[in-house]
Order: structure tokens, then C-alpha cells, then sequence
């Protein structure tokens, strides 16, 4: 069944059992994800400044960035199912180690590790959804997968910002009990999925694919820019509404916002944006993003903030479905783990750089980081634009629908 001339609900119904439990699974661990977006507030109130702040975020964005080479190198070695459930098991750990880390240097190492740890899982969740779902039915596939992302996040910022009131300590344990759920249910559920044959390092062979595939290589350097403007939603957004004179509760619930409104309108909207060339759907996704980040410059009211959460909201409900299956579709099977990796390090770049540079800019001068969002978006949307002749992408065309080549 083509998804182009098939209905949201027929889409759905085709997706198999083994996509729904990997749904279900990654809304009680996105559910939990408690600590990452009050880690810059968390630093502050330890009396750090706010530019050691963005360095505990940073280093997550490192271990995020280890992890997505190394899980999608498990993923196509050990398989999929094996890989999430290494990742859930040992990120329980990793936060309960977080929690007891009191010294700068000794915070930045496990906040390294739980990104490591953490993230593990995010190649082979992606592998496995694109073995279970076919080429023409995965923009609907990646659409759901993130409404369960965003699920998660819809209800557990809110519900951090609460348990945030009573003790930072109750967040390191809830994001640590709902990993160990998540691994759970990944071992006695979730199906095993493809596993390929690899004959060189990830490292290695992630440099040799992104030279050799020029609409990899597109989507990779434009989804970087955009990552970069993205990850100010979990560090320096923060810090501007607290500064602004608002609670950080105030913040979980305007982070709670984005996720619900994910939940309630990217499948419908999937239902939209399908019909229309890939590419340029994930350009307008990215000014989106841009003019949404930019709109910080306005004063901060609250009626101000919800415009500011849905524009960039409306530019990822737009875009991050649509690239996710672009990807996928760009992956030979016994790939997947890699290429996912490949497109997982891109966002995990963005997370090392993006925090560490958005917090000394709004230090230096909140105007300028504000502005350079919206520059940077746009950028990002025109790069992605920028044609690929025939033989450049080779032997590509073959492997993804010409539609979407567009």
C-alpha cells in the first residue's frame, strides 16, 4: 500500500505489532526523560554560572554523539532488540550515578556516560522501525514514533517541573525507574529485527558512505544547522524564561506544549505534507524552526512564549518526520543501523555545540543568539534546497521512490 494515496487511518492499521510496542516503549522512556531539560537550571541552583551550565549539556551531546556511532554499529552486529535494551539497562545506572555527582568535572563525566548510555538506543530504534515498515508507508511510521516521543515529553516535563518543586533528586530517580521499564519491555517484546554484516569500523565506514552519497551528505550538513537552533529549546530557552521572571515549572509546561501539540497534529498533518516534494518540505520546516527561535527577541509574555513554541513547533511537526524517512529510504538494509547512526550524530552535534555556544552568546548578548537562530534556519532550508544532478547521486535514485527525490 502507497501511503501518498492512502488515508492516516489506513496507514496506520497497516503498521505491524512490532512498530506499536516500539512506540509504546519509547513513550515511557521519553516519559522519564526528566533531568536533560532542567540540567542547565539544575547547574545554576548547585551556584555554577550559567556558562558552566552549558557545559554538563555539552557533554551529553558528546556521549550522544559516541553513542550514535557505536549503537548503530551494535545495531547492525548484535541486532536491534539487543541494543535498546543494553542502552535502557545501563542508562539507568549512568543517572544514578549523575545524581550523587556534586564536583563540576565529576558532573560533566556522567553526564557524558548517561549521554552515551542514553542515547545507545536511538539507531537501533530507528533500524528496526525501518525493517518492520516498508519504503512506502514510512513517513506515517516516523510520523507515530514521534508522536510517542513526543507523548512522552508532552506529560514528563510537566510532571518534572513538579517533582523539580519537591527535590532534583526525585528527577534522577524517575528518569532511572522508567529506563529500566523501557528495557524491560524492549527484552520480552520487542521483535529481534534485521542484522547486518559489518566489515569495518563505524568510524571508518561512516566517513566512506557520507562521501560517497551526496544526499546524505545534504540532509546531514542542513539538519546540523537546524540541530544547532533546535537544541536551544533545552538549554538557553530555559535560562530566558527563568531570567524573564518565570518559574522553572513555567518552562516545563511551555516544553509540555511543544510535545502536545506534536501529539495532536503531526500525524494529521503527515496526512499534508506527504503529497509535496521531500525537500522542499523540509526546507519550510526549517525556516519554521528559525523564525520560531528567533521570535525570542519579543518580550517575554506568556501569550508570547505559546507563539514562540508553536512556530518552531509547526517547522518540526513539518520537517523531522519527513527527514527521518528520507533517510531511511536512502539506507540498503543491511545499512540501517549505520545510516540511522550517521543521521543520530548529526542532532548529537548539534547537542555538543549548540548548548555550549548558545549559552555564551546569551551571556555576551541575547540579541545576537536570538537573530542568529533565524540566519541559521534559514541557511539550513537552503542548503537542503540545493540541487543534486543525476550523477552526482548515482546509483541512489534506484533505491528511493522518484517521487521524492523532488
Amino acid at each position: 500500500m502507497n501511503e501518498r494515496n492512502a488515508t492516516l487511518r489506513e496507514n496506520l492499521k497497516a503498521l505491524p505489532r512490532g512498530a506499536w510496542i516500539l512506540y509504546f516503549g519509547t513513550f515511557l522512556n521519553k516519559f522519564g526523560t526528566f533531568v536533560v531539560p532542567f540540567l542547565a537550571i539544575y547547574m545554576t541552583r548547585l551556584g555554577y554560572s550559567v556558562a558552566q551550565a552549558g557545559l554538563p549539556i555539552a557533554a551529553y551531546g558528546i556521549g550522544t554523539l559516541a553513542a550514535c556511532l557505536l549503537g548503530g554499529d551494535l545495531a547492525d552486529r548484535i541486532g536491534r532488540r539487543k541494543t535498546i535494551v543494553l542502552s535502557m539497562f545501563s542508562a539507568a545506572v549512568a543517572m544514578l550515578c549523575l545524581s550523587q555527582a556534586r564536583g563540576l568535572p565529576w558532573i560533566v563525566l556522567f553526564s557524558g556516560i548517561a549521554g552515551l548510555t542514553g542515547e545507545l538506543y536511538r539507531p537501533a530504534s530507528n533500524a528496526l522501525l525501518a525493517d518492520l515498515v516498508p519504503t512506502g508507508q514510512r513517513v506515517t511510521a516516523y510520523a507515530a514514533y514521534r508522536m510517542a516521543f513526543n507523548a512522552g515529553w508532552a506529560f514528563g516535563p510537566a510532571t518534572a517541573g513538579l517533582l523539580a518543586k519537591k527535590s532534583f533528586g526525585l528527577l534522577f530517580i524517575g528518569d532511572a525507574a522508567t529506563s529500566l521499564l523501557y528495557g524491560v519491555v524492549a527484552w520480552f517484546a520487542l521483535p529481534a529485527g534485521l542484522k547486518g554484516c559489518r566489515a569495518t569500523g563505524s568510524l571508518v565506514e561512516s566517513w566512506h558512505v557520507l562521501r560517497s552519497d551526496p544526499r546524505l551528505r545534504q540532509i546531514v550538513f542542513a539538519c546540523l544547522g537546524i540541530g544547532i537552533v533546535f537544541v536551544q529549546a533545552f538549554s538557553t530557552m530555559s535560562l530566558e524564561i527563568t531570567t524573564a521572571g518565570f518559574s522553572p515549572s513555567t518552562y516545563g509546561l511551555i516544553i509540555s506544549f511543544n510535545g502536545l501539540l506534536v501529539v495532536l497534529c503531526e500525524l494529521p498533518l503527515t496526512s499534508i505534507t506527504k503529497h509535496y516534494p521531500v525537500r522542499r518540505v523540509i526546507a519550510v520546516g526549517f525556516v519554521l524552526i528559525g523564525l520560531g527561535f528567533a521570535s525570542n527577541l519579543l518580550t517575554r509574555t506568556l501569550p508570547l512564549m505559546v507563539l514562540t513554541t508553536c512556530l518552531f513547533t509547526l517547522g518540526e511537526m513539518i520537517s523531522m518526520p519527513v527527514a527521518g524517512a528520507y533517510v531511511a529510504d536512502l539506507a540498503p538494509p543491511d545499512r540501517r543501523g549505520l545510516y540511522m547512526g550517521i543521521y543520530g550524530m548529526v542532532w548529537a552535534t548539534s547537542f555538543v555545540f549548540g548548548p555550549t555556544l548558545g549559552t555564551y552568546l546569551f551571556a555576551f548578548n541575547r540579541t545576537l543568539l536570538w537573530a542568529g537562530c533565524g540566519l541559521l534556519g534559514t541557511m539550513a532550508a537552503i542548503l537542503i534546497l540545493r540541487p543534486i544532478t543525476p550523477s552526482r547521486a548515482g546509483c541512489i535514485q534506484a533505491r528511493i521512490e522518484p517521487a521524492k527525490l523532488s
